[in-house]
């Protein structure tokens, strides 16, 4: 039996709001931008719920995660989606033709859609444009395409990445204003740095700017009632009371791995005869302060320069900038007590980057990738500087 915890009613009223909007939720055909911290169960309720509750409600849904592959660039993840649905479409299998009974009829379900373009040279120069895809797709099945986008702000992290931004707005404009379109292009973003989504949306230079960009709506109060149920209904019986486990949950930022780790060590490193919501915060607390370091034990192992880099990006208030300036060079050498060159600074960043620690935000710009771990820096640097 999958315990995989559902959220088929925000789904749901998530799907009709994007495909079928009413006058107030038009605005979500400009774009839709989720931003909510990692592992708070995002990328779960996007493939367990909202894109069933998409296809549900007949859309076709192109899925991509900027995270699933860091060696490659955002925008030829975002083209091989594309191109990956587009494939399918011409040549269905079993599942994808019970779609296209249901969105196209008999006949498109049999054959296969007909593009009047080749694959192998979309996006390319000479070849079709997304624009051009995208509204093919649209035309054909006439229904709407949604392209859901995870970890989205990797795509500023390049030049390449903002073109490809740029082409998927021109194919939201080419297709959304036909006054006789069958069917509608949605874009859905989704990100773990709340600042760099909002970006998105909010600076003029942007693509999507102007488009609707919402806090992810994290799992609560109902969601450890669920756990503390199902631990009831399996045996266990020392459980903390309600208030206290939603409050650890909190403590460990909506993250429900987190919580089920806390739980599970509650239970089996509890004292006989004591009282569970005494010992729940405190394992909360510990586990807070432990997922931080499963990610900077990665910064430990490149090594003290890679440290001070991070340090200075982590500390910066806003971008970090003039990362190989002779400032900062003196400043690195002062940190790791021994003289840093300009040019050591690059390759460094580059694994910084390569581990997913830090991301380009823009020509000589830089940000903590994990606002969370940002976060705890700064706390442990605040007690270091008081002792």
């Amino acid at each position: 039996m999958s315990y995989l915890y559902r959220r088929p009613e925000l789904a749901h009223q998530m799907a009709r709001q994007l495909l079928h909007p009413s006058v107030l939720d038009e605005g979500l055909r400009s774009g839709l931008f989720l931003s909510g911290l990692r592992r708070i169960g995002k990328t779960t309720f996007l493939l367990n719920d909202l894109i069933p509750a998409l296809e549900d409600l007949g859309a076709i849904v192109i899925y991509v995660d900027l995270w699933s592959d860091t060696q490659r660039s955002p925008a030829a993840l975002i083209l091989a989606a594309v191109k990956k649905v587009l494939a399918e479409l011409e040549s269905p299998g079993a599942s994808t033709v019970r779609k296209l009974k249901r969105l196209a009829g008999a006949d498109v379900a049999a054959f296969g859609f007909k593009f009047g373009f080749k694959l192998d040279h979309l996006g390319e120069p000479g070849g079709a444009t997304l624009a051009q895809a995208l509204g093919e797709i649209v035309d054909q099945a006439r229904t709407d395409v949604v392209l859901i986008v995870d970890e989205v702000q990797h795509a500023i992290t390049s030049d390449e990445g903002s073109q490809m931004l740029l082409a998927l707005k021109a194919a939201r404009d080419a297709i959304n204003p036909r006054p006789d379109t069958p069917g509608h292009f949605l874009f859905v973003g989704t990100g773990s740095h709340r600042a760099l989504v909002g970006e998105l949306t909010a600076r003029r230079n942007q693509a999507f700017t102007g488009a609707t960009s919402v806090s992810y709506p994290v799992l609560d109060k109902a969601y450890v009632a669920y756990l503390l149920d199902r631990l009831s209904a399996e045996g266990f019986t020392a459980l903390p009371s309600l208030d206290v486990a939603v409050q650890a949950f909190e403590t460990l930022g909506h993250r429900p791995e987190e919580m089920i780790k806390a739980l599970r060590q509650l239970h089996f490193h509890l004292p006989p005869d004591s009282n569970p919501d005494e010992h729940l915060p405190m394992i909360a607390t510990t586990l807070r302060s432990a997922a931080a370091d499963i990610e900077l034990m990665k910064l430990e192992q490149l090594g003290g320069l890679a440290t001070a880099i991070f340090d200075r990006i982590a500390s910066a208030e806003g971008d970090a900038r003039g990362l190989f300036s002779a400032d900062a060079a003196a400043a690195y050498s002062r940190a790791i007590g021994r003289e840093v060159k300009v040019e050591e600074a690059q390759p460094v960043v580059n694994e910084l980057m390569a581990t997913n620690l830090i991301m380009r935000k823009g020509h000589g710009l830089y940000g903590i990738t994990d606002p969370f771990v940002q976060q705890m820096w700064r706390e442990r640097k605040a007690i270091e500087g008081k002792l």
